[in-house]
């Protein structure tokens, strides 16, 4: 496991089954029972905390990484992964969250 890969995970009721996208340090991953991730959808608004993903970057379909909606989760919730992100777009998500957290 390492940032920017996404994972299919069972995330609690409503929710259920989700892309997500990894967000934390890659050390953590090797030591801890959690991960922080951000949820994919594609519910897309077209604002500053979506980063647009899809096909060319190994999803099914276009749509976004929401980064208003960070969540952790126990690892054992994510079953599969999909891919792993190229840089510019880790770059794009780290932005949104910046944004979303109202980070300079």
């Amino acid at each position: 496991m390492r940032r920017g890969e996404v994972w299919w995970a069972e995330l609690p009721s409503p929710v259920g089954k989700r892309q997500v996208v990894l967000l934390s340090r890659d050390e953590a991953y090797a030591i801890r029972n959690a991960v922080t991730v951000g949820e994919v959808t594609s519910t897309i608004r077209n604002i500053p905390v979506e980063v647009p993903v899809g096909p060319e970057d190994g999803l099914p379909k276009k749509c976004v990484v929401n980064l208003d909606t960070i969540v952790t989760i126990r690892k054992e919730l994510l079953s599969e992964r999909i891919c792993l992100l190229r840089s510019d777009k880790i770059e794009q998500v780290n932005k949104a969250i910046k944004f979303a957290l109202s980070i300079p």
